[in-house]
């Protein structure tokens, strides 16, 4: 190899080590879920925005999926931005306790977690700690004061509680995540936002899921006693 040969290789071979690393965008595999959950927020927002105060962050709670995935979703919808943790829902909707909600109810006394928009007020002390009441906004969800439908605190809303029993205990009623997670509640939900509850079954991948069961409604008649309805939710 002729000297000028060999100088023009290491010059080469310099300047390509010179030259940056090709940097590859990483792909965001919630992408679609995350957009599909931005336009629920401002649909819901638009309405029932009269009774908001806050618009910028909008909290989705996913009673299509187990309670094994992460279904409660912080919606900024400044930043377009989704960030999703475990939530569990209530006894009365999932008496076998397999980790699928399969009833909503309105009802007080009927332990079930209720779906419809609702609006966060601000902490309160209460039994299980710092929690947030909540405002019903729909006729799904009317009784939430009086039947102490709030957001708090649970041991067994935990991860680890999914890596011991695969599900989350259940709550009486109310939106319970862990309490590593629910200083995020208090700081980004609370005041007067949007909280709303439905059976989206979005999975991760933003595919629809339906649930194994078919969903209900236990309401209660006009003259006393309760019956069920098939929930239509969002199918």
């Amino acid at each position: 190899m002729k000297r000028r040969d060999l100088l023009k290789g290491t010059i080469a071979a310099g300047a390509a080590a010179a030259l940056p690393a090709r940097v590859f965008a990483q792909v965001n595999p919630t992408a679609s879920r995350d957009r599909q959950l931005i336009a629920i927020a401002r649909e819901q927002l638009d309405r029932v925005g009269a009774d908001i105060w806050k618009k910028d962050i909008v909290g989705i709670a996913d009673f299509g999926l187990h309670s094994a995935n992460q279904r409660f979703h912080f919606v900024d919808l400044v930043n377009e931005r989704v960030e999703s943790f475990f939530v569990s829902h209530g006894t009365g909707s999932d008496s076998e306790h397999d980790g699928w909600l399969k009833r909503y109810s309105n009802i007080e006394g009927s332990e079930a977690t209720s779906r419809g928009a609702y609006m966060t007020r601000s902490w309160y002390r209460g039994r299980y700690g710092t929690s947030i009441r909540l405002d019903g906004l729909d006729p799904t969800n009317s009784n939430a004061l009086p039947r102490a439908i709030v957001m708090h605190p649970a041991e067994y809303a935990r991860p680890e509680h999914i890596g011991r029993w695969g599900k989350l205990g259940r709550s009486n009623g109310c939106f319970a995540l862990g309490p590593d997670q629910f200083a995020k509640v208090l700081l980004d939900l609370s005041g007067g936002r949007l909280l709303y509850a439905e059976s989206l079954g979005l999975a991760a991948d933003g595919s629809r899921r339906m649930p194994p069961i078919a969903q209900t409604e236990l309401l209660r008649r006009p003259g006393g006693g309760t019956f069920e309805r098939t929930n239509p939710g969002v199918f």
